[in-house]
């Protein structure tokens, strides 16, 4: 099976996931305990405004049939129509989803480009200071929760030296007449990348411990297998044998760290933004939650587990790109 086979496949068999993480939100979203009308129109609304919101939101019908319209919605694209902004749910997932991304895209860009090059300089100076100090550096990260060192960074950084701000993101995209200080594109970044360096780090730093573990046992690994031993026999430098026959080999389990580490950037994500006060999605999914707003719960959600599934599938397809030896579909590696 080739590459492309094996992508549409995966893509098919990611419909049934879906299809359970739908059923699966929509039942807990509708158990939480509380009244999303009253919530939204305040301890004493008259009877017809209770029965007008739940007949414009389908709040009236029974649970079943609520859920099979749903079902239909979502095949048309439709995700519904938030009860706490009373704009359709898209709409606010189109406007939070780019902050989000770029904090996700940026802290796991920031992980791998640390953690590589450690991980192998600490596998290539095994038991010495580097590779000591790389190693306390990662079980810190890993052992640390991403929001108390969003919490510390802020302390420090903001508060004690004031060389960062905590707020008030700004994209690298924007207008630069609508960002203070910046009259050019080049502006706009600079001051963009200012504002990502906390939340980057804060959220990156678990990302880059696991995947600094994982570099470093695989490449000690590879580099006590026999033909790394016959290559050194042979006079070839060591720079050659971790560029050309270490490096690539000891790859698999780092992509596979890389997209399981998803689901915890996404977690993690939702509490970062929380912590730097960013209008992302993870502030949009809070605010849902603490409104009982159930189409935007579920829409979230849906946006979360569909992002997850595609980084897993990405993940799968990069092995066929790393080693060759993977046959997709069959018996043969």
């Amino acid at each position: 099976m080739g590459i492309a086979r094996y992508t549409l496949w995966r893509l098919v068999q990611a419909v049934p996931v879906l299809l359970g993480v739908v059923t699966i939100t929509f039942l807990l979203a509708n158990a939480i305990p509380g009244d999303p009308v009253q919530t939204m129109l305040g301890p004493s609304p008259s009877q017809a405004e209770v029965a007008s919101i739940r007949a414009k939101y389908g709040l009236d019908q029974p649970l079943w049939q609520r859920y099979v319209n749903y079902l239909l919605d979502i095949a048309r694209g439709d995700l519904g129509r938030s009860i706490y902004y009373e704009t359709p749910v898209t709409t606010k997932i189109a406007e939070r989803f780019p902050k989000t991304m770029l904090l996700m895209l940026s802290s796991y860009l920031f992980a791998i480009v640390v953690a590589v090059p450690l991980g192998v300089i600490s596998a290539k100076r095994r038991n010495e200071p580097t590779d000591h100090a790389a190693r306390v550096v990662s079980l810190i990260g890993v052992s640390t929760p991403s929001f108390w060192i969003g919490l510390m960074l802020i302390l420090i950084f903001v508060f004690k030296l004031g060389l960062f701000p905590s707020t008030n993101l700004v994209l690298p995209w924007a207008d630069p007449a609508d960002v203070t200080g910046a009259s050019t594109r080049i502006d706009v970044l600079g001051t963009a990348l200012h504002h990502l360096a906390l939340p980057v780090v804060a959220l990156g730093t678990l990302q880059m411990a696991a995947i600094t573990r994982i570099e470093r046992s695989e490449m000690l690994d590879v580099l006590s297998q026999d033909y790394v031993t016959l290559a050194r026999a042979y006079g070839v430098r060591e720079r050659t044998i971790l560029r050309k026959h270490a490096f690539r080999n000891a790859q698999l389990p780092v992509i596979t760290i890389i997209g399981l580490q998803l689901a915890s950037a996404i977690g993690g994500a939702i509490l970062i933004e929380a912590v730097f006060s960013i209008n992302g999605m993870g502030t949009l999914i809070l605010t849902a939650i603490y409104n009982l707003d159930y189409p935007l719960i579920m829409g979230t959600t849906l946006v979360f587990s569909l992002f997850f599934l595609v980084g897993v599938i990405l993940t799968d397809i990069t092995y066929a790109y790393v080693d060759p030896r993977v046959s997709y579909g069959s018996k043969e590696v």
